[in-house]
């Protein structure tokens, strides 16, 4: 007889790491995120040589993007696929083997520059190809049509890796290059997507909570679904052609689109719940970045890098903390209610982005935002590593 996933995760005598996806990928995402950060502030004083075939900016870049997103990706699918596809999860020696996989990407990244030039495309490109194909096998046995879009995002990233990869070792700038633009692009279409399934999903069940008469707009609508068609139109504008008018135009419009389907979710209403309206607020951060990216040609263009912070650390370093928060409590067994560690978490983090903005005026505020971080992913860490660590408590008679 086949085993439930309770059964199976209660079969693994290992350790708890590796009894479901989200524990290792969710805890040592947020450990590289703070030890990446560490080495970026080293480096920028002069402290540090990294032994890397990337730039010091390029590698900061990759290993925010391909590594601690790579991360986060992998402990959310390998928690929502068995959801979605009704088949067993990932445990045990196996998990472990990925986790190693991914591990040994950051490492050959690191110190590439002791390395021949293939190895450490090649064993960073494993992971999410690993990755890929395991969730494949599961929509495709579970026959979970509906979420390939998840899998081919997923694959468009792998290719941007590759080509960060290859500009890097072209001696190309490659944290501006296509391979950069087209990893970020890919990460905001997967908050567009998954983020309008989930975001008003979860505010609707915090409002019908607390007996409040309003409700967010549904999921997925005909709205929702246009938006999210222009807005990938938009993107592959903007990874192909950065500074054309057009793309200049489309990226304003898609921002204002942005902003109308996030009102429709009703977040003001959610102020209450830390849980809930940091969702909200993360979200926020790509229709901001979108109209950002677009003003900034507009006035000349010499604030890009900063206006594309508010998608890389604003909308994806605020939701995969948002995301990685919640989810640890819900699948650890605990209450669905943030403390204050984890509001000094969401703080530190949105304090992050707003010090790296101000750093095209007072360059000093670098530091400041590099701080934040480090706070930000600590409290993750600190907060919430011991239920990461530790079994899930049993389910109370």
């Amino acid at each position: 007889m086949a085993q439930t996933s309770a059964e199976q995760m209660r079969a693994w005598k290992g350790h708890a790491l590796f009894s479901f996806g989200f524990r290792p990928f969710f805890l040592f995402g947020a450990v590289w995120a703070l030890l990446a950060m560490v080495l970026w502030l080293a480096t920028l004083a002069g402290m540090v040589d990294l032994p890397s075939r990337f730039d010091p900016i390029s590698w900061h870049a990759h290993e925010f993007l391909f590594g601690y997103l790579g991360a986060v990706l992998a402990g959310f699918l390998l928690t929502a696929v068995p959801n979605w596809t009704g088949r067993l999860p990932m445990v045990g020696w196996r998990l472990a083997a990925l986790f190693c996989l991914w591990l040994a990407g950051r490492a050959v990244v690191l110190v590439s520059a002791a390395l021949p030039a293939a190895v450490a495309p090649a064993v960073d490109l494993a992971f999410p190809l690993v990755l890929g194909a395991l969730i494949l096998r599961e929509i495709v046995a579970g026959k979970n049509w509906r979420n390939l879009m998840v899998l081919g995002l997923l694959a468009v990233f792998t290719v941007a890796n590759g080509l960060f990869h290859i500009e890097a070792l072209s001696g190309d700038y490659a944290a501006q290059g296509t391979g950069l633009r087209l990893g970020l692009a890919t990460g905001v279409m997967m908050i567009a997507v998954i983020g309008g399934r989930i975001i008003p999903s979860f505010t609707r069940n915090w409002l019908a909570r607390t007996e409040s008469p309003a409700r967010p707009a549904p999921p997925m609508q005909r709205f929702d679904k246009a938006v999210l068609l222009f807005s990938f139109a938009v993107l592959a504008l903007w990874v192909a052609q950065p500074v054309a008018q057009l793309t200049v135009v489309a990226l304003i419009i898609m921002g204002v689109l942005h902003l109308a389907r996030q009102l429709r979710w009703q977040g003001h209403r959610t102020l209450a719940e830390p849980l809930v309206w940091v969702l909200h607020a993360a979200y926020a951060f790509i229709p901001l970045g979108a109209i950002a990216l677009g003003l900034d040609q507009i006035m000349g263009g010499s604030g890009a890098a900063g206006a594309q912070h508010l998608w890389m650390a604003g909308a994806i370093g605020s939701m995969t903390l948002a995301v990685m928060t919640r989810a640890t409590l819900g699948h650890t067994g605990r209450a669905l209610t943030a403390n204050a560690a984890t509001v000094a978490i969401y703080l530190c983090v949105f304090g992050s982005v707003v010090a790296r903005l101000i750093t095209s005026v007072w360059p000093e505020m670098s530091y400041v935002a590099g701080i934040l971080w480090l706070a930000a992913f600590l409290g993750f860490a600190l907060a919430y590593g011991p239920a990461l660590l530790r079994p899930k408590p049993p389910v109370q008679p």
